[in-house]
C-alpha cells in the first residue's frame, strides 16, 4: 500500500513538470500550447500591416515554407514578401515570389498586375503586357491592370509606328511650302515630334467622351499650328520647345 501511494506521487510529480515545462514553451514562444508558430499568418499579418518589411521578410518567409500552413494563407504571405521586397528594389526575388504566388493561387490579378509591373521596369515589355492582359482576364474591373495594359499597349503601339516612320512628320515633305515646315522635314527629330502629336491628337479625339469634347481637341490643336505657324522664325521662338509642350499637353504627365 505505501509502495502504491509512492508510485502515484512520483507520477504526479512528473505531471506537474510536464504541465510547468508546456507552459514555460507556450510563453516563449507567444503562442499557445500546441499550436506551430510557423503555420499561424498572424505574425506575418502584422509585420505588413506595420510596414516592417525586414520583419515582412522573415515571419512570411517563415509560413510560405510551413508545410502546415493553408495555401490561401501562403499566397498572402508570399505576396506580402514580395512586396516587401519590391520596396527594397530586390526586383528579381520579389518577380519570384510573384510567381510562388501564382503556383499558389493562379486567380489572384493582383500578383499577374504587380508582376507585370515589375517587368515593365526590367523592360521586358512582352512579359508585362502579358501579365495585365492575364490580370484582366481574371478581373475586367481592376482599374490598375487596365490603366498599366493601356499605357503599355499605347507604348508598343508608338514603338511600332516610329519604327516603320521614323524621321517622317504627319504630313508630306514633298508638298512643303512653309519655312517651318521645311525645317521640321529637315530635323529628324522635330519630324518625329510632328508626327508624335498628330497620332496623340488623332487619338484624344477618336477617344473623346463626346461630339463637343472631339470638337474641342481639334480646335486646340488647329490652334497650336496657327500659333506654329505665325511665331516660327521670330526672335525667343523655340520651336521643339513649342512642340515638346503640345505633346505633353495632349497626352498628359503620364504618356497617355
Amino acid at each position: 500500500m505505501r509502495q502504491n501511494r509512492r508510485n502515484l506521487a512520483v507520477a504526479l510529480l512528473g505531471l506537474c513538470l510536464s504541465c510547468v515545462l508546456a507552459a514555460g514553451a507556450a510563453r516563449a514562444t507567444g503562442s499557445e500550447p500546441g499550436k506551430d508558430i510557423q503555420a499561424d499568418p498572424a505574425p506575418c499579418v502584422a509585420a505588413a500591416a506595420a510596414g516592417d518589411d525586414d520583419r515582412t521578410i522573415e515571419v512570411c518567409g517563415e509560413l510560405v515554407a510551413s508545410e502546415k500552413a493553408s495555401r490561401p494563407d501562403r499566397a498572402k504571405a508570399v505576396m506580402a514578401r514580395a512586396a516587401a521586397f519590391e520596396r527594397r528594389q530586390m526586383i528579381d526575388r520579389a518577380i519570384a515570389d510573384y510567381d510562388t504566388a501564382l503556383r499558389l493561387d493562379p486567380t489572384l490579378a493582383d500578383a499577374h498586375n504587380a508582376r507585370g509591373e515589375l517587368w515593365r521596369r526590367k523592360g521586358d515589355r512582352p512579359k508585362a503586357i502579358a501579365d495585365f492582359g492575364a490580370a484582366l482576364k481574371l478581373n475586367p474591373d481592376h482599374a490598375a491592370a487596365r490603366a498599366n495594359y493601356k499605357s503599355l499597349s499605347l507604348e508598343l503601339e508608338r514603338m511600332g509606328a516610329m519604327m516603320a516612320v521614323a524621321g517622317k512628320p504627319s504630313f508630306d515633305c514633298r508638298k512643303a511650302r512653309r519655312a517651318v515646315e521645311k525645317a521640321i522635314c529637315a530635323n529628324p527629330e522635330l519630324a518625329d515630334l510632328d508626327r508624335e502629336i498628330g497620332a496623340s491628337t488623332f487619338r484624344a479625339v477618336r477617344e473623346a467622351q463626346n461630339p463637343r469634347q472631339a470638337r474641342e481637341l481639334q480646335l486646340d490643336q488647329d490652334q497650336f499650328i496657327a500659333r506654329r505657324n505665325a511665331e516660327f522664325g521670330k526672335a525667343g521662338y523655340d520651336l521643339q520647345k513649342a512642340m515638346r509642350e503640345r505633346l505633353l499637353r495632349i497626352n498628359g504627365a503620364d504618356g497617355y
